[in-house]
């Protein structure tokens, strides 16, 4: 017998036989047994709202009607009887052969029903109903075994079966064979183990003021049914100690696990006792005693007690924000101020610096410039199917026509050089014609890459809910993390050979000294894209966006100062540099 807190307390000698109060008894089936029988002094308010486990037993027909028949000399050879009737009745049932004076004879009148519920139950208990089955199972096997037996001897024309030379093992491969149903309408039948899975009854004991109880069945053991429902128990049926104020004890092994927390054992102690866990990040309980702490929902996060889900912020780069607002100025900024560049050159293109540079790339360079800083403004706002499906083909392509534009130059002055000696048979390739076939020629394989990509695995709007512990990042899905890379290594590669054919001609004569403002603007515009990579894939949700758009203002404007404003210079500021005779001089 043990109560919640895993202590003994009936018959321990710590407690000099007194029974403890205010604890919860667990019975076995045994004890339960026990409990039954004559015990008239014990005080059974002890044990009220105890739970024991009774043998599975069901009502039997007629059984009330049967026990209210015994009389103590109801059959003669049956001592047990009136040994049970002179200490239930205390009193002595006379012996007719015998005409000794009796002080207190049994009247052979008295009722079971009168004796009280420790003394004896007028119900069928468990251990009463396992020895009516057991007596039906052996009936049903000897009727089994003799009607076997006399099918074989019918047809060998031997004699009749003989029940009294049965010996007992000789029944056990009938037994295991046999099922059937028994008064109180349940079937019986025994397992490859030669068992009756009957499971047990849980039972609750309630004590009456007249030192009586009654037994509710609270719940069962059923073990016929799929594991981990083999326990099933009704609640709202206990009745507690008045300790408990009719709710359900608490161990004395430790508190409930709050919320927050979830319960974790402990190695070697017995199966009430446990830690109390914080619950793992991410996770919550938020209910008393958790065996284990759960998830939120995507759209929600762990509170920091984490008792509690609170639901995601959805997450954007927006105009309203100041990060928002400042990277916009900037992009609208570098926009006019490009107009203006633009402008200046085509106001002073009759000027010898301007046609020195190939006017036609100057412009589609601007432009492309233009529309780069242009195209950072699509990466602030909310996504929408619009703006995600432009943002990164957008940038690729204008980005590959202005670094072609820059390329395109560059060759240009290494071709005008080559050009410039006796002899040399370049003069053919100086001229429009090689500018434009290298810009539409670089510019046209990144437009085929960007249509794959459209395509076959278009960006769309999407939500990620993992990134970000308390908001959900809206965002643009490139579609294909592999076609982004492409024609982001693209755009490098470009970059990586306009700097290197800008860094080889950056020694040729002052006339074509452009070629040292191209490999500055170059080595800033590859420095920037170089960090741009480790960079963002550091950083997460609007973040992420926030250091493209930074990316493309700063290689944009790399650009645009390192090669027009020395030019813009000579044309504002020192006109009078820009004349043929000093443009043609050559350093000595």
């Amino acid at each position: 017998m043990i109560s919640l807190n895993n202590k003994i307390f009936l018959g321990d000698p710590t407690y000099g036989g007194n029974v403890t109060f205010g604890k919860v008894w667990i019975l076995t089936a045994q004890i339960d047994f026990t409990l039954s029988g004559i015990q008239r002094a014990w005080d059974f308010n002890t044990f009220h709202g105890a739970i024991s486990f009774s043998i599975h037993s069901r009502e039997v027909l007629d059984f009330p009607k049967f026990l209210h028949f015994i009389k103590p000399n109801w059959k003669k050879e049956d001592g047990f009887l009136k040994d049970f009737w002179e200490q239930a009745f205390d009193c002595t049932v006379p012996d007719p052969q015998k005409s000794m004076k009796i002080e207190d004879p049994c009247t052979g009148e008295e009722k079971l029903e009168s004796l009280p519920r420790s003394v004896f139950e007028m119900h069928m208990t468990g251990h009463s109903y396992s020895i009516y089955n057991a007596v039906y199972a052996v009936a049903h096997a000897l009727n089994v075994m003799s009607t076997s037996r006399q099918n074989h001897r019918t047809k060998d024309g031997g004699e009749s079966v003989d029940l009294q030379e049965v010996h007992p093992w000789q029944l056990h491969s009938f037994l295991q064979d046999i099922s059937f149903n028994n008064s109180a309408g349940e079937t019986l039948s025994f397992n490859g183990n030669k068992e009756i899975g009957a499971g047990f009854d849980i039972m609750n004991l309630v004590t009456l003021p007249n030192k009586s109880f009654v037994r509710v069945k609270v719940g069962r053991v059923d073990p016929s049914v799929p594991e981990g429902k083999q326990l099933i128990i009704h609640e709202d049926l206990f009745v507690w100690q008045t300790a408990f104020n009719q709710i359900p004890p608490l161990s004395l092994c430790n508190d409930y696990c709050h919320p927050g927390y979830h319960k974790k054992k402990k190695e070697g102690e017995k199966s009430c006792c446990y830690h109390c866990a914080p619950c793992p990040e991410g996770k919550i309980s938020n209910e008393i005693d958790m065996d284990d702490c759960i998830r939120c929902p995507e759209n929600q996060y762990p509170s920091k007690d984490q008792s509690d889900c609170f639901p995601k912020v959805i997450s954007f780069l927006s105009f309203e924000e100041s990060l928002g607002v400042s990277l916009s100025s900037v992009s609208i900024s570098f926009s006019m101020i490009t107009v203006l560049v633009l402008a200046t050159f085509i106001k002073h293109n009759n000027t010898t610096i301007v046609k020195a540079n190939n006017q036609d790339i100057t412009y589609i360079l601007l432009i492309s410039l233009l529309l780069c800083f242009l195209c950072s403004l699509l990466f602030v706002g909310k996504p929408n199917e619009m703006t995600c499906f432009l943002q990164q083909s957008a940038f690729g392509i204008v980005f590959s026509v202005a670094v072609s534009c820059v390329l395109a130059k560059t060759i240009t002055v290494v071709v005008a050089f080559m050009a410039t000696k006796p002899g040399s048979n370049m003069r053919k390739w100086v001229g429009k014609r090689l500018t434009n076939s290298i810009v539409l020629s670089c510019a046209f394989i990144q437009v085929a890459i960007c249509m794959i990509w459209l395509g076959n695995f278009p960006p769309f709007p999407d939500f990620d809910t993992q990134s970000m512990t308390e908001e959900i990042v809206a965002e643009c899905n490139e579609g294909s993390a592999i076609m982004f890379y492409i024609v982001l290594s693209y755009t490098g590669l470009l970059s990586i050979i306009s700097l290197t054919v800008a860094f080889l001609a950056r020694k040729l004569p002052d006339t074509f000294n452009e070629s040292k403002h191209i490999t500055f603007s170059m080595l800033v515009f590859c420095s920037v894209w170089v960090s741009f990579v480790p960079t963002y894939l550091s950083t997460k949700g609007k973040s992420m966006v926030a250091v493209e758009i930074f990316s493309i203002l700063a290689s944009s404007a790399g650009l645009l100062v390192c090669i027009f404003f020395p030019k813009l210079y000579i044309i504002l500021l020192k006109p009078q540099l820009n004349n043929r005779d000093l443009l043609s001089r050559r350093k000595n």
